[in-house]
């Protein structure tokens, strides 16, 4: 049984953020996740996920580049703030984003800069039981510009960082745009995945919807024994969520 963990900066938002975590412990739901903690009430969310016996995942760090080396300290500065919070509300991991391309820039020295910086994250990480976990998001229609979209990249950049504390966030969405070739991938590089984001293709809505076959997909990843997270972040065609979060397929 995956753990699938909603992301509450989607769903129930019409709520105060702990009535939210009420709700989805309603429904049957152990995990949780959301984007950002800075605008947040923190204490609000301890308190319910305590209440409700939940489980964080985790949340985003601040949106500072890594591959532009001018950012690093702000990006660092920004990650040491999110560990704080992390610790506090005993999230999982911490959710990263690397950056839009420089185009002024060679990749190569972009690159090195993205390693560079997380390995300098690491070195923060290390004392703790944290991961973070860094995002290849999709160029073609919600993140253009963005630096990182493949996934083999990815994977050659956890291999040169080498680190427990930095993992790879695959988006099974974002990268059905950018590469296809879904279960293989997952297969090829999981042992650097620590987590999972979900949403169809085209449109980022409810699974079904569109042209992936997530029976098959969530299977593989069943299959090869994963325990982590599987971050369900679409944006609900439906607008009952509580139909949507109660759909069949998230309890096969």
């Amino acid at each position: 049984m995956l753990n699938f963990s909603p992301c509450m900066d989607i769903f129930f938002n019409d709520l105060p953020f702990g009535e939210r975590i009420n709700k989805i412990a309603q429904l049957g739901y152990k995990n949780y996740e959301f984007w950002t903690w800075w605008d947040k009430d923190l204490n609000e969310i301890r308190e319910a996920t305590e209440k409700n016996n939940m489980n964080l995942f985790g949340f985003c760090t601040h949106f500072i580049s890594l591959v532009d080396v001018s950012k690093r300290n702000e990006y660092l500065d920004g990650l040491g703030k999110t560990i704080e919070v992390a610790q506090k509300l005993n999230a999982k991991i911490i959710i990263s984003q690397v950056g839009d391309e420089l185009e002024s820039t060679d990749r190569a020295v972009q690159h090195q800069s993205l390693v560079a910086g997380l390995k300098e994250a690491e070195k923060m990480l290390k004392d703790t039981e944290l991961v973070l976990a860094f995002e290849p998001l999709n160029v073609l229609y919600d993140h253009q510009g963005y630096y990182l979209s493949r996934s083999k990249e990815a994977y050659q950049i956890a291999k040169e960082v080498g680190s427990k504390h930095i993992k790879i966030l695959f988006d099974i969405y974002h990268q059905q745009i950018t590469e296809g070739n879904l279960i293989n991938n997952i297969k090829d590089y999981y042992d650097e995945i620590v987590h999972f984001h979900i949403a169809d293709n085209p449109g980022r809505h409810e699974i079904g919807t569109g042209e992936i076959n997530y029976q098959n997909v969530l299977k593989t990843i069943e299959d090869l024994g994963y325990i982590g997270g599987v971050g369900i972040e679409l944006f609900p065609v439906n607008k009952d969520h509580i139909k949507v979060l109660s759909d069949p397929l998230f309890l096969y």
